[in-house]
């Protein structure tokens, strides 16, 4: 069973966090469960230093001489291999919490979907001993979610939906902002689509469809290719050439068959 330990120095994110967990445990039949909470550093060093964790989640202002970072880096030397999830209203911090090997950071206030997301991909990442992954933020409201989860994006309007492996995010949002952010396995495939190619299953060139390999429960499991993007699609998929990918492709002069 994993051993979940919480430390913030708020008594009502404490116990906010410690029911959501507990009930994500139980709806997707996790092993797990919380044996430890702190609101002072000391606590959670002291409790670290003489148990067995598997997961931490820590806050980063902490109301003491000493921030969540600096805890990190001072359990860092001592256990390399705990995840640790930040947890902060405090977007500035989202790069150096970063360099302490985290896991995730997940922004205040915290809800449960966010928080699910988060445990789904770490107990993917325990069971199949996957490296931690990028961050991209997708609005303006600090909404932050894992890269890699990230089937495809569509462009309906002025929204932007990101349809992820457990849920679709709707953001407003400019589709030539966010292409710029993305790192280059991410695909435009057509004029209203962006595909993440390594979530690709299949391509139908006939039918000019993309399908992918994705285990959340939205209806929409695939997106359409455009004639003026399929050549570089193809092309991509079949020589790893993401050079020009995503909005550069649109000064490109293509003959489609």
């Amino acid at each position: 069973m994993l051993s979940f330990v919480l430390c913030d120095d708020n008594q009502s994110i404490l116990d906010r966090l410690s029911k959501i967990l507990d009930s994500i445990f139980i709806e997707n039949n996790i092993s797990a469960e919380i044996t430890f909470t702190a609101k002072k550093p000391e606590e959670l060093l002291s409790y670290i230093k003489s148990n067995t964790v598997d997961v931490l989640f820590l806050d980063i202002d902490l109301k003491s001489n000493i921030s969540g970072i600096d805890l990190a880096t001072k359990i860092r030397k001592f256990n390399k291999d705990v995840y640790i999830i930040f947890t902060s209203a405090h977007l500035e911090y989202i790069l150096i919490a970063y360099k302490c090997k985290t896991f995730d950071f997940i922004p205040k206030p915290i809800s449960k979907e966010r928080v699910e997301e988060t445990i789904i991909r770490l107990m993917e990442d325990i069971n199949n001993e996957k490296t931690p992954i990028s961050f991209i933020r997708i609005d303006n409201k600090n909404t932050i979610i894992n890269q890699d989860s990230v089937n495809f994006i569509k462009k309906e309007g002025m929204k932007l939906l990101f349809y992820t492996d457990t849920r679709v995010y709707e953001t407003y949002n400019s589709f030539n902002k966010i292409s710029n952010e993305l790192p280059k396995n991410f695909i435009r495939c057509h004029k209203s689509y962006i595909a993440n190619v390594n979530k690709i299953s299949n391509v139908n060139s006939n039918s000019n469809l993309i399908l992918f390999n994705t285990k959340n429960n939205c209806n929409e499991i695939k997106c359409n290719i455009g004639p003026k993007y399929k050549n570089n699609l193809m092309e991509v998929l079949k020589n790893g050439n993401f050079s020009n990918n995503l909005d550069g492709f649109n000064n490109r002069k293509r003959n489609v068959n």
